[in-house]
This record gives structure tokens, sequence and C-alpha cells, in this order.
């Protein structure tokens, strides 16, 4: 071995679409010869299933995706110069494998499958991948690489195979998603691989929205000590450059830049600006219409999407009813004049009286309740559901998980639309993420009015209507909603933590009660350690008693 020997890693930080296998490929080659022209590497790194896009689903069964990943691999002999390390889902008979390869000059020098199926929360990949053997160890510039995939970091056996087999430093490619601390954890648990088998690794992560799932790259190298040489920006796409050298007989990451960590409220309002923006370009849409009702989950859910499309692809819609109040008409303009949005003004008062007088005969003798106020929830969804129609664009919906949770939000009304930007975040958190994007905005110029974010939460569907007038405090509500939906705590757990058994039972059946809403709600952005969606699978018809 040469002890002056040097390599150059490129970090390609990327962002992918699920399905979009030659797309995926021109992007994989146009980054490699960057790499290879503009930082000198010798072999670049892409995220985990680069072809396929992560994660594929059901498209894997699909004969034309096989082919179209056939004609890829093939496709890669069109990066001279350079090696890449490509994930892709190979098949094998009736097996399929999660993959990774390393390619040059069109050929492939080495293939390992990835061992370890990760089989819980969002994950499902034992049903679709068989899981492989032990890692591929080769040689690039005199350095011997051990070639792992995702998960099989998170492993012991993986990486002590890889060492046994000669491995000086580790490559992890990944498609680790989003969700609060996690970048506390991958982190970690590289620490503790490193800890148990003395090699450096170097961890690169996809990056981008994918229906619920953000991947936020955050990629990075540790020496074999667990000291970080270089972390990527998160929710950025790039290429990073990272130079290795022996010394002493291992090899050791020269120091590169470090991104800071962001914290939570900055990691999370960031994911939901990147999960919109990449769902609505994904999707091709021109842009988003949404209602604005002068309440704190729309002001949020409206900077969000104008800081993911930019204000001219925004269209936010007023819609007043005998029960709005002046406040709110004049938060809700204020807030569309600072962010340069477009507003309409739509008042729902002559379609309410006729909806009532259509019913009047069959209402009669029957007093007012959840339903009049239902009425004009789904007078307010079918007008945004016609400005969709009509302009293209899509519908954002402004539930929060607290809403959801409860089901306190009407099913063809409120519920109506194409995405939920906010759909993981409980009613605290939107209030923190109010004031998070507030504090970037230039002093004296808040993009959100403070009497939004101050004032008590209201629906505004009858006469001095409050939130609490059907739910407990968000204070009380938040914390019980989360010991059951993220811990999976029994009654007597959350009890045990200082609260009335009458007021968690009541929350839980609420919770059980509204499953059949949920299962009708639009996909949303996941930040949560479990968003209701791809991770909760919970009976619509249940006896089960808590």
């Amino acid at each position: 071995m040469n002890a002056n020997a040097r390599l150059t890693l490129a970090l390609a930080q990327s962002n992918l679409l699920v399905g979009d296998v030659q797309g995926n490929l021109a992007r994989a080659l146009r980054e490699a010869a960057r790499a290879r022209d503009e930082l000198h590497a010798d072999l670049v790194l892409f995220p985990e299933l680069t072809l396929s896009g992560y994660p594929p689903e059901d498209l894997l069964f699909h004969r034309g995706l096989r082919s179209q990943i056939d004609q890829a691999l093939q496709g890669l002999a069109a990066a001279p110069g350079i090696g890449l390390v490509v994930g892709f889902p190979e098949y094998e008979g009736t097996r399929i494998y999660n993959s990774a390869a390393v390619y040059r000059d069109g050929r492939r020098e080495a293939l390992t499958r990835k061992s370890c199926l990760p089989n819980y929360r969002v994950f499902d990949e034992k049903r679709y991948f068989t899981a492989g053997g032990n890692p591929a160890v080769f040689e690039c510039r005199g350095f011997r690489l051990g070639l792992l995939v995702c998960e099989d970091v998170w492993e012991s056996e993986p990486a002590r195979c890889a060492a046994a087999a000669g491995a000086e430093l580790l490559l992890v490619i990944n498609a680790s998603p989003f969700e609060v601390n996690r970048q506390q954890m991958r982190e970690q648990v590289v620490r503790e691989r490193i800890a148990e088998c003395g090699l450096p690794v170097v961890y690169v992560n996809l990056c981008g929205g994918q229906d619920e799932l953000v991947f936020d790259g955050n990629s990075f190298v540790m020496d074999a000590r667990g000291r970080l040489a270089l972390r990527a920006p998160a929710y950025s796409e790039g290429l990073y450059r990272v130079q290795f050298e022996r010394r002493a007989g291992q090899a050791v990451p020269l120091a590169g830049a470090i991104a800071p960590e962001l914290g939570v409220e900055a990691s999370v309002y960031q994911a939901l600006v990147l999960g919109v923006r990449d769902y609505v370009t994904k999707h091709r849409f021109p842009g988003v219409v949404m209602g604005l009702s002068g309440g704190v989950d729309s002001a949020l859910t409206l900077a969000i999407a104008v800081d993911a499309l930019g204000a001219e692809r925004v269209q936010a819609v007023m819609m007043p009813s005998r029960y709005t109040s002046r406040m709110s008409i004049e938060d809700a303009d204020a807030q569309a004049r600072r962010l340069g949005v477009q507003i309409s003004t739509i008042p729902i008062e002559g379609m309410f009286e006729a909806t009532l007088a259509a019913l009047a005969a069959d209402f009669a003798g029957r007093a007012p309740d959840t339903t009049e106020e239902n009425i004009q929830a789904r007078i307010r969804g079918l007008l945004l559901m016609a400005m969709s129609n009509k302009t293209g664009r899509m519908l954002l919906t402004t539930g929060n998980k607290s809403e959801m949770a409860v089901g306190y939000a009407t099913l063809y009304g409120d519920m109506n639309g194409g995405f939920a930007p906010i759909k993981d975040c409980s009613k605290l958190l939107v209030y923190r993420l109010a004031h998070y994007r507030n504090s970037l905005a230039p002093s004296g110029a808040p993009v959100i009015p403070a009497r939004v974010i101050e004032r008590e939460p209201t629906a505004e569907l009858r006469h001095g209507q409050k939130d609490t007038d059907s739910l407990p405090p968000y204070a009380l509500l938040d914390p019980i909603l989360e010991a059951f939906i993220e811990e999976d705590l029994s009654v007597d757990e959350i009890c045990a933590r200082g609260f009335e058994r009458a007021v968690v039972t009541r929350v839980l059946n609420m919770v059980q009660r509204n499953e059949y809403k949920r299962r009708q709600a639009p996909p949303g952005v996941r930040v949560s350690a479990r968003a209701f969606g791809r991770d909760w699978r919970y009976p619509i018809t249940s006896g089960y008693k808590r």
C-alpha cells in the first residue's frame, strides 16, 4: 500500500424522483461529471436506490420498472473517468434485492445487497426485498472500502464483517427520512459502529420530498474516533468533497465544512417547506390555492406555501360568514399583503342561507347543532375545490395533528384538498413554528400578525365559539396525544404522568372514533416519530377497550 495515497470522494446529496429511472440516471451522470471535473473526485456516492428513487413501493413489482432499471444499469457506462456508487433494485428471478454497486468505466467493480431490511414505522422493505449477505469490500486508490446500505449501519454485524474483510473505511448510502432529532440519532448510531469496528464512516443521504416523507440530507463524515470531519447542509442538494489520506496505517479524513445542526423549529419548518415544494413541483401543479381564515393554522400554512413556491404561485381565499369576526378579516388581509399573495374574498352567507332553506322542511323541529357548522365548512370546501379545478392549482388543507387526532375537522369540508402541510404538527408545535417564522422576518414586520398567534383558537362556526368548547386545552390535549400516538402508552401509563383518567379516556375515545376521517384525509409532511398515514395502521372497526 502507498503510505502517501490520497482518496477524494464526492457525496452527492441528491433530490431524486421515484419511478423516473431515466431522469435519475441522467442526474447521476451529470453529477458524476461535475464530481470528476470540478472536485477531481475518484469516487462519487449517491443515495440508496438511486435509479428507482426511494421508496418505490409496489412499483417494484411492475415489469416496466424492471426493464427500465436494466437499461439504466447499461447506461452507467457513459460516466468515464470516475467511479460511481449507485443504489438500485436488483432483480434475480422472483427475488428483488436493495443493492448498491460500484461502477467504473462501464464495468461493475463491486456489488452489495442490503442485509438488514427495516420493517417498522414508515419502512416496509420485507414486503419487497430479500435480505442480502455480507457487505462488499473493494479497492480504490489503494484504499480498501466497505460498502453498506442504510439500515446495515444500524446493526453491528455488517460493519463488523466489512472490517473483518479488510475494509479501511465504510461507505454508507442512505434514504433516511426526517423526523424531529433524527440527525442526532444517526450520528449516535454511526459513533456506536465506529466504536465497535474502529473505522471512519462516510454517510450520504437522500434530500427531497416524496409524498409524506421528507429526506433532509445532512450527509456527514466521521473519523475513526467518531469525530465529525464534514456535515453537509440540511435540505440542500449538492456535491460535497472529502479527502482521505493514510496516516500511521489508518484512513484519516481531512477536515471539511461542518454545517450547523438545526434546532427543532428550524428543522421542522424547512422540512415542511421542502415537502410542499417537491409535492407541488413533482406533480407539476402551477401553484396552490388555500383558505385563509385569520387563524394560526392557515396563517402558518400560507407562510410555508409562499416560502416553498413564491408568492406568485399562491392564492389565498377568505370566505367570511355571519360568524366571522372583523379581526379575522383584517388579520387575513394583513398577512396576505405582507407576503405579497393574491387574496380573494367570497362571502358564504348567501350559500349558507340557501342551504338552510333547502333543508328547512327536513330539519323542522330539530335544534341547531354541529350540522349547521359543518355546512359552512363544506360550502368553503366546495368553493376552494372549484377554484382548484378552474385554475389547476392544488388545494392545500390547513388542519393540524391535534385536530386530525380527535376529529375536530369536517369531512368534505376543511379536510378537502390534495396536500396537508401541517398535518403532523400538533397545535402547540404550530404556535412554536409561527413564532419561528416571524423571527426570520425583518424587525417589526412579522409575516403572521401577533393577534393571530395570541387570540384564543376558534373555528368561528357559531357565536362565541372556542376550541375549548369541544376539546381540552391544547396544553393538556397535546401531551396526551403524543403519549398515545407516538409512545403507544396505555391509559394507566398516561394517567401515571399526572393526567385525569376521565380526560385521558375521553381523548383516546375521540381518537378511536375518528379513524374513518383520517383514512380520507390528504397526505401531509411527516415530521414526528409517528404520523397519521403510512406509519399509522389502526382499524376503523374495533371493539378494543382501553
